[in-house]
């Protein structure tokens, strides 16, 4: 594609994910331009087309996609949808970026891949955290090997009250693939092996539980309630995740827990040379120098372009220049392998092998 040349954007979804992805890539109006959306409700598509002044609205997903007036098409849908749409824009030789999760589970991911694999378009995961300012310093540092070997990590995001849209898509397991874990988790998983370095998890424990949404508590303010609806996923999750190289990662994420929590995400990374911790938009590296320790903060400027447009920024170069990704289909799959494994693990209560078979 020409560098003068803008790409043109489809929409599928256009609910409160659908409408950032609008407001982040028309930020970007010089390279591209949103020509067409789609939403299962036509007029909610209809009212967020007339607000932010979108040409086209399609009726249906297959019109978006076969559309030549789309390059490249976002996906914004729930989980259970985006195999589906993804493997159906690249079929018809589209570019995708795909919220996370990548797939609803591990299969619906293996199908996602094969279908970029054979396409050869860009396939991009939507994991905005790789993007925020603090984790971006630390990556860096650890490809620098300021860290060393980095031997076991502990993630987590733990939500005091935050079930979102209790009774809606998010907590019925057959359209969501779980709570916490799958909404919040993939984002902390994906987050720590990428800082890492990408090492290759082998096995998993894990446990679930749901001690809130069932009896209506812990409700956040992310989406409306639908009380006539249902509550069949978790509310809190936690896992240890061991890795080829001997390696290991502790996840803990909830959407509702008693406990003394400032609803911020975090990382600590400990390596042999150092460490590194983020928390929000602030973060450490440590280290030990002449029998002392030493400690240097990272505090992410008041200017930030944030880490939503930086991830649009990144999927238009990849479309462009024919870029790999920093978050591949190989890694949505890797997600998608580690959380059915923690499901599985906190069914059985047995360790999971993970099988990375495509």
């Amino acid at each position: 594609m020409s560098s003068g040349q803008k790409i043109k954007l489809g929409l599928i979804g256009t609910g409160n994910i659908g409408g950032v992805h609008i407001r982040e890539f028309q930020k970007l109006a010089e390279e591209c331009e949103i020509t067409t959306i789609m939403d299962i409700q036509t007029a909610v598509a209809e009212a967020r087309a007339k607000e932010y002044g979108i040409a086209k609205v399609a009726l249906t997903a297959d019109e978006l996609v076969r559309s030549p007036e789309v390059d490249a098409v976002i996906v914004g849908v729930p989980n259970l949808f985006h195999a589906e749409l993804a493997v159906q824009a690249l079929k018809a030789g589209k570019h995708v970026l795909l919220e996370k999760p990548m797939g609803i589970n591990a299969a619906a991911a293996r199908e996602i891949v094969k279908a970029a694999e054979q396409s050869g378009k860009v396939l991009m995961v939507a994991h905005q955290m790789r993007w925020e300012y603090v984790p971006m310093q630390i990556k860096e540092q650890v490809n620098r090997g300021e860290l060393g070997h980095i031997y076991t990590a502990k993630a987590g995001w733990f939500r005091r009250k935050g079930i979102p849209g209790w009774g809606t898509w998010f907590t019925n397991k057959e359209q969501s693939g779980g709570g916490p874990l799958i909404d919040i988790g993939v984002h902390m998983l994906d987050l720590s092996l990428y800082l890492m370095g990408n090492p290759k998890p082998v096995s998993v424990f894990g446990s679930t539980y749901a001690e809130f949404g069932p009896k209506s508590k812990g409700i956040g303010t992310w989406g409306k309630p639908d009380w006539n609806g249902s509550y069949d996923v978790e509310d809190m999750a936690t896992a240890l995740i061991k890795m080829e190289d001997g390696s290991s990662l502790t996840l803990e994420v909830s959407w509702a827990v008693h406990m003394d929590t400032d609803n911020t995400p975090f990382i600590h990374l400990m390596g042999s040379e150092g460490g590194a911790s983020y928390s929000g938009r602030h973060g450490k590296l440590l280290t030990e120098k002449f029998d002392r320790a030493i400690e240097a903060e990272i505090h992410a400027p008041d200017n930030d372009d944030g880490s939503r447009q930086r991830l649009s920024q990144h999927f238009l170069e990849c479309v462009r220049e024919g870029k790999v990704p920093v978050s591949t289909a190989w890694s949505g799959f890797t997600n998608n392998l580690i959380l059915d494994a923690i499901y599985e693990s906190s069914r059985t209560g047995k360790e999971i092998k993970l099988d990375w078979s495509i």
